[in-house]
């Protein structure tokens, strides 16, 4: 019997189902102007009123772990809300928004997180545990009114690397047809962007600023980019092309790591219908590394 099948006889995963927590924060403008800031956007902070485009709710509800709380990787040590996985290797897979009423600077709000799912899968590097992590977002000091934003958010679990771990091979992305309509940026995600997402966001993840820890104990090549700053990113460039419009629907899937060692480009193209966009974010080797769309009203 495996390592991994005697901890999931110890712990039932599946008893994390259906948890959930509640927290309030309030919406206030100094994380807002650093974003902007990192974005290198005019750092003006916001008057009460202003609209949070899409995806900066990450700037609040932050992870206050008490430090002696934190495990070896930088996350809070497992259990708690979520399950304990007892697997080493955490990465954000992916999330789908629905986006029904703006949130705006100076409002209080109000999450509700609820575990929906825990699938356990192997994979070609072995052992997966997936997470499924339902968040409704509401205006106010509680739940009752209507959500203003719902978000699910996945979550992978992994073995630790091995050597005879053979890697997916890469899919290519689309190209950029600059004739009709998309568009590409190019990014160079040095050390200083990485930690400045990372503390706007309070995330101790070592993964994005431990090269020593990301390079030795997990084995990847550099410091790995972090998966929402890329989702931010896209939007972020969706935004420069349409500054007026105003997200319905978005949902990105990680495909492959971006690390800090090379650039990428952040690219996009509008659709048949005017209102959906493909968005997309290629490695330096022409590979697809997030795979997203946007929907605008």
């Amino acid at each position: 019997m495996s390592e991994l099948a005697v901890d999931l006889t110890a712990v039932n995963l599946n008893d994390w189902v259906g948890r959930s927590e509640t927290v309030s924060d309030h919406i206030t403008p100094t994380p807002y102007a650093a974003l902007s800031a990192m974005l290198d956007r005019a750092p003006e902070r916001p008057a009460v009123g202003a609209e949070l485009p899409g995806l900066w709710h990450w700037l609040y509800f932050l992870p206050l772990h008490r430090q002696s709380e934190i495990g070896p990787d930088g996350h809070a040590r497992r259990g708690g809300f979520l399950p304990p996985v007892p697997l080493p290797r955490r990465m954000w897979a992916g999330s789908q928004f629905q986006f029904h009423a703006p949130l705006r600077v100076g409002d209080t709000i109000t999450r509700r997180s609820t575990i929906e799912r825990v699938d356990q899968k192997t994979g070609r590097s072995g052992a997966l545990v997936f997470v499924r992590v339902r968040h409704d977002i509401h205006v106010g000091e509680t739940v009752d009114t209507p959500a203003a934003l719902t978000e699910f958010h996945d979550i992978v679990y992994r073995d630790a690397p091995r050597p005879q771990d053979v890697a997916a091979p890469p899919v290519a992305a689309p190209l950029v047809d600059a004739a009709h309509g998309a568009w590409s940026h190019e990014w160079v995600p040095d050390d200083v962007l990485l930690f400045r997402y990372s503390a706007l966001t309070f995330n101790g993840h070592r993964i994005h600023y431990d090269r020593r820890y990301v390079t030795e104990t997990e084995g990847y090549p550099g410091l790995i980019v972090h998966g929402p700053l890329i989702a931010t990113l896209l939007v972020d460039g969706l935004r420069h092309q349409h500054p007026l419009a105003r997200l319905s629907r978005f949902e990105f899937r990680a495909m492959r790591p971006i690390f800090d060692i090379h650039r990428f480009n952040i690219c996009g193209a509008p659709q048949a219908d005017g209102k959906t966009f493909r968005l997309w974010a290629s490695d330096h080797e022409g590979a697809l590394a997030m795979d997203a769309t946007a929907v605008i009203a």
